[in-house]
């Protein structure tokens, strides 16, 4: 039996750029939160931690029927350093790492997730990130032992503070760079809906 690995998906943000809720809006029939959530099912995460906060109301009806908690960050607006701990935070206890992912990055699939989490169980590394190109981005798998720093950080890209303090010791996986797209500005939600299509 395989100590469970939990999935800590951040969708909180205000979406400020797009000029619109990014994570209500739809990808090949599904919304963005939706799909990301339900990546993180497919992976076989549990339990699956949702950090909501702009538009509590919609983003909680958009996840009916779906097997997650949904967490609220009181904090969303100072950033989203503040879901990182609070999703940390609701991790309960007895679950040996918690895989962080970004609602907005579309072309994150359950299939990289899994490699991540099985790569991690192989090597016994204290954290495992996902590189795309040079590139450091999420999923990333932070075992327990380093949640309490997760937890105690403050301030701007307190989760890329550990990743430093730890990199040494960490398990690497590489994915491609395309796969890194994330959903700031409308044109790029114009892009990801034509890549998904023509896929």
């Amino acid at each position: 039996m395989h100590e469970r690995v939990a999935g800590v998906v951040l969708a909180a943000g205000l979406s400020s750029r797009m000029g619109t809720n990014k994570l209500l809006l739809e990808l090949s029939g599904q919304t963005v939160l939706r799909r990301a959530v339900g990546t993180a099912l497919a992976a076989g995460l549990e339990p699956i931690l949702v950090v909501l906060g702009n538009e509590r109301e919609r983003a909680e009806a958009e996840l009916a029927g779906l097997h997650c908690t949904k967490v609220f960050n009181e904090d969303f607006a100072r950033g989203i350093n503040t879901s990182l701990r609070a999703g940390i935070a609701a991790v309960p206890a007895g679950v040996a790492a918690a895989v962080v992912l970004l609602a907005d990055m579309p072309f994150v699939s359950a299939e990289m997730v899994s490699q991540l989490v099985a790569g991690w169980r192989q090597s016994g590394a204290p954290l495992a990130v996902s590189l795309y190109g040079e590139v450091l981005a999420p999923p990333m798998l932070y075992g327990e032992a380093l949640f309490a720093e997760l937890r105690a950080l403050e301030g701007e890209g307190c989760g890329k503070q550990v990743v430093k303090r730890h990199r040494q010791e960490a398990l690497e996986l590489v994915w491609p760079a395309s796969a890194l797209t994330d959903l700031d500005f409308p044109g790029d939600v114009v892009h990801v809906r034509a890549r998904l299509e023509g896929a």
